[in-house]
């Protein structure tokens, strides 16, 4: 299962972006194979304490849509909670996942098209990221694509909106599919 297709001699298949980053004002990378450590490495190059803010655009009858802040997290919290919901991340794109520092007054985002934008510590982020093999270069989207939702996965769905105490609001405009 994945969460990003798109056509490649009129079949549907996974794409998987190749590792590589752009750096400027901020950084834009792909997530290959849709691998939420990638994230997780993002996030490690800040200072805790984190909020977490699930964009849910796409729902399965787990929730309201909408943007679901958590309150403030450690490392390991974060950690725990992209372990236990893995198997969801790196196969539905049903949602947008952003970590946020404010000590660091730094973002990081992963969002539906397994694309990574991060900002704040540049440094920080573009070394964590040629250390798991990133090069330069910029990812794309490939045109057309196609996102899937798995209803194997609306039960994992509903647990992680039971993860935490959540703070909701509506989806904003730029959030919408």
């Amino acid at each position: 299962m994945y969460r990003l297709g798109h056509l490649v001699n009129g079949d549907w298949v996974a794409h998987s972006h190749a590792p590589v980053f752009a750096s400027g004002d901020r950084i834009v990378a792909g997530v290959p194979d849709s691998d939420p450590a990638i994230f997780e490495r993002m996030v490690e190059c800040l200072e805790p304490l984190y909020f977490l803010l699930y964009v849910l655009h796409t729902s399965h009858g787990e929730a309201q849509l909408g943007r679901y802040q958590s309150p403030a997290l450690s490392l390991s919290h974060v950690k725990e909670f992209l372990t236990k919901f893995s198997p969801f991340f790196s196969a539905d794109a049903r949602f947008d996942l952003w970590a946020h520092s404010p000590s660091d007054n730094a973002t990081v985002v992963w969002d539906r098209h397994n694309q990574l934008f991060a900002y704040g510590p540049l440094e920080r982020f573009s070394t964590a990221l040629r250390s798991l093999g990133f090069t330069s270069g910029y990812p794309s989207v490939p045109v057309p694509h196609a996102h899937y939702y798995h209803e194997e996965f609306d039960d994992l769905a509903k647990d992680l909106i039971g993860a935490f105490n959540w703070s909701y609001s509506p989806l904003r405009p730029e959030d919408e599919q």
